[in-house]
């Protein structure tokens, strides 16, 4: 029997290297193919660099006014009201967010946090971070 992952951490397509998504196992039964579906394809885990928001006072994607002083976050794909611990893992120190906005819009950052969830997180331009999706 033969067993292969498949995954959808093409590094030439996005900058979400360390994204852990199972979407399929292709198992090798007798000759024939079959696709089994593993698991969804929403984020449950992923690492890499988290950057503070730079508020321009206008209302985010999901249709809320910015806040800085909220604990919200942007994220590329999760949904909004997503809760995600990011956990600062230079520290240790972490903080429960919401999904409220779209971004960050630079490769190799994985989350944008509100400047109270950086000041939360022990950090005040870059850090890097671990996500764990809450719902």
């Amino acid at each position: 029997m033969k067993r292969r992952v498949l995954s959808m951490n093409s590094t030439a397509n996005h900058a979400d290297d360390g994204i852990a998504r199972i979407i399929g196992v292709i198992m090798a039964i007798c000759g024939a193919a079959a696709l089994f579906i593993a698991g969804s394809t929403s984020v449950k885990a992923e690492s890499g660099i988290a950057s503070v928001y730079a508020y321009s006072g206008s209302k985010t994607a999901s249709g809320e006014r910015a806040n800085p002083g909220g604990l919200t976050a942007a994220h590329r794909t999760l949904a909004f009201g997503t809760h995600v611990r990011v956990t600062n893992r230079r520290n240790g120190r972490n903080v429960t967010v919401r999904i409220n906005d779209r971004g960050p819009f630079v490769r190799g950052r994985v989350i944008d946090v509100t400047p109270a969830g950086a000041s939360a997180l022990g950090f005040s331009g870059l850090a890097p971070v671990k996500l764990v999706a809450q719902n």
